[in-house]
Parts: C-alpha cells; structure tokens; sequence
C-alpha cells in the first residue's frame, strides 16, 4: 500500500511546505505521535497519509478550543 511506504524527513517538509525544523517541531512537541514515524539512529522515516491524519487531528482539536461554546442568542441584549 501507498500509505505503508516511509518518506525522509525532507520529503515530508515539502509535502507541507514548511522547513525540516518545523517537522522536527512537530515531532518534539508529540504534533506527530511516534506511531506515524521510525526513528533509527538520527534518521527518521514518515509515513504521509499518518501525518496527515495527525495534522488534521491536531488543528481539528486546535480549532474546537477556539469555538464559542454557546451560540449567542441575537434577541439578547449585550
């Protein structure tokens, strides 16, 4: 499968077009849980459709601590 295959680092910075360091960022910070990853040695290898499965996880749950939790009522005044 596609999804099996592992990418270098490099290959996943430009998928997203931000830096290595950013990656590394999302690595360190657990953005990118260690399941969509291999790390051996100082090499890591990545899997895409996993780290774009954190991604969207990550700014879904990003975006729903910035909601509002209640719909103001228009009729009410402020």
């Amino acid at each position: 499968m596609a999804e099996d295959k592992y990418v270098p680092i490099d290959k996943i910075a430009e998928h997203f077009q931000v830096s290595v360091s950013t990656v590394r960022a999302w690595v360190r910070t657990k953005i990118l849980p260690d399941a969509t990853y291999l790390k051996i040695g100082k090499t890591y290898r990545f899997q895409l459709q996993k780290v774009e499965d954190a991604l969207r996880a990550h700014n879904t749950a990003k975006t729903a601590k910035l909601l509002p939790t209640e719909t103001p009522n228009p009729d009410q005044d402020l």
